[in-house]
């Protein structure tokens, strides 16, 4: 599969439009941690993952972190182009959870084609626009869902990336996807198992009663 197969608005494109990205593409696969884009300052381009799964987080002013949305096969990320996007006020930063194969489109080819194709304009809305409902629903579950909800619902998000009810993640690692510190998710995972919903063991979370956990997170 090339890279005309995963951008979805390719046929949509003008040959030289075509072309012009083609001769910029690069190719790149990164290990699992790979930091891929840091902030503001950091313009990557744009990022279309061909196979793996990447992160996107902000850091706050304590240097907590929080993930903001994640990235699977065929998804594209604008936030690692954000120089493009005077609107974007906020530093994001792109992580590789996996490994990963993955394309960058970079940001000044993308701008140019934007600026001339109402096909890539309106794609770029689009997706800009589904992202930023990403973080509004993130916003949300903050300010008025309980913890122990939240950790819930992310560990059945993980359960059904992974394909597995055993996830391999740490205490550490779920608090950095929630926004919180670590002891607290001890704390809520240690309750958990004493309500027979998980078995905890170093680095590893085993969910065995995941019907519980669904009634517990809505």
């Amino acid at each position: 599969m090339t890279f005309q197969d995963y951008f979805p608005i390719w046929n949509k494109l003008q040959t030289d439009q075509q072309d012009r990205i083609r001769s910029n593409l690069n190719f790149r696969t990164v290990k699992k941690g790979t930091i891929l884009h840091n902030g503001d300052m950091d313009c990557t381009g744009l990022l279309l993952v061909k196979a793996g799964q990447l992160r996107a987080y902000i850091l706050s002013d304590e240097g907590r972190e929080i993930t903001i949305y994640r990235l699977f096969d065929r998804d594209l990320c604008l936030f690692s182009a954000s120089c493009i996007m005077r609107s974007i006020q906020f530093e994001v930063t792109i992580q590789a959870e996996k490994d990963t194969d993955l394309w960058v489109i970079p940001a000044e080819v993308y701008q140019d084609i934007m600026e001339t194709s109402a096909p890539v304009a309106n794609y770029t809305n689009e997706l800009m626009a589904s992202r930023f409902s990403e973080v509004m629903w993130l916003m949300e579950q903050v300010m008025w869902k309980s913890l122990d909800k939240r950790v819930a619902a992310f560990l059945l998000e993980e359960a059904s990336i992974e394909g597995s009810s055993v996830l391999k993640i740490t205490h550490e690692a779920i608090a950095n996807h929630l926004g919180t510190h670590r002891e607290v998710i001890t704390r809520m995972l240690r309750y958990f198992q004493s309500e027979g919903m998980v078995r905890l063991s170093r680095g590893m979370v085993r969910l065995l009663d995941e019907d519980r956990l669904r009634q517990l997170q809505d």
